[in-house]
């Protein structure tokens, strides 16, 4: 019998959530997707040092202003280590806007346009490449622009309907609504429930996010990220695209069994109504949900938390 990773393939295309070249190489996945956590493991893998010291190199030999220096050094790594990953993979990298920009519409266009026009330089289309944004409100809005001009982006930190919702309104490529933090945010507030399997609350809110766009015809994919377990997973085999850890794909790589098929494009279940929210619905409805409130910014912070960690370890070089 064929491994349950190889079964799953049949049914989702599998995304590598890292930014190691040789977990890419080994599960040989459809895409990659990175963000500043993964970067900061990945950089300071004695494997890449030689990576991470020529782009050192080339920003120190640009000789920009110091304020803009490691900008520059940190968006010129993303895009290197962006690089690497897709000599390996047939299809796509994203690459992260500086999550400090969350709330900033124009500078995360502008952040957004610089990222592309690096890849440009090193001539990689603009056409595999996502940009990742914060499903903040300023971040879908800044993916709006950004898709009207031809870039497509992947909105991370995405845990309600109602950021899916919006992003979908705005012809966004890509959203990555996330399962393994949603359920962290349960057993934090009441692990008294039975929340394993199909009650699963993330898996239940990517399923409802997954049937609403098939249900209303929406061309944004679908791809459920932040795992806590293969059980999650397998919960939502048939989603347009999952990225997944080099931890899972081992494990799904080594399992064996049989999968039943979860998610079906043609069969998406009980019509889900909804309206195209203002900004001011969009904002009060997340404060009404605390678990969306706190887990997106705790989600932000982190990644900030990781992009200076970043920047105080590129220093020291």
């Amino acid at each position: 019998m064929t491994s349950l990773l190889s079964q799953l393939k049949t049914m989702t295309t599998v995304v590598a959530d890292t930014g190691d070249f040789e977990a890419i190489q080994q599960y040989q996945p459809e895409d990659a997707t990175t963000n500043p956590s993964l970067l900061l493991r990945a950089a300071q893998m004695p494997a890449y040092q030689s990576l991470v010291n020529s782009v050192i190199s080339e920003v120190r030999h640009l000789n920009l202003p110091s304020d803009e220096q490691m900008s520059h050094c940190t968006d010129r790594l993303a895009v290197r280590f962006g690089e690497k990953i897709l000599d390996m993979i047939p299809g796509r990298v994203s690459t992260e806007v500086d999550a400090r920009l969350s709330f900033d519409k124009k500078a995360s266009i502008k952040k957004a346009m610089k990222l592309i026009s690096m890849y440009e330089d090193a001539g990689i289309g603009s056409e595999k490449v996502l940009i990742k944004l914060a499903s903040t409100w300023e971040g879908i809005s800044a993916a709006k622009e950004l898709e009207k001009r031809g870039i497509n982006t992947n909105l991370t930190l995405l845990f309600n309907f109602t950021q899916a919702a919006a992003a979908a309104d705005a012809g966004v490529f890509l959203i990555s609504p996330f399962v393994g933090r949603i359920l962290d945010w349960y057993y934090a507030n009441d692990n008294s429930l039975d929340l394993k399997g199909a009650h699963d609350p993330g898996v239940i809110s990517v399923t409802r996010i997954f049937n609403y766009y098939k249900q209303n015809d929406y061309t944004t994919v679908v791809m459920g990220a932040s795992f806590r377990s293969t059980e999650q997973i397998l919960e939502l085999a048939g989603c347009d695209k999952l990225t997944i850890s080099p931890a899972f794909l081992d494990i799904l790589s080594n399992g064996r069994g049989k999968i039943a098929r979860k998610l079906y494009a043609d069969k998406a279940g009980e019509v889900i109504e909804t309206a195209s929210a203002s900004e001011k619905q969009f904002r009060f409805e997340l404060n009404e949900d605390a678990m969306t409130t706190e887990k997106l910014a705790e989600g932000i912070r982190s990644f900030v938390s990781d992009q200076r960690k970043l920047e105080d370890w590129l220093k020291n070089l």
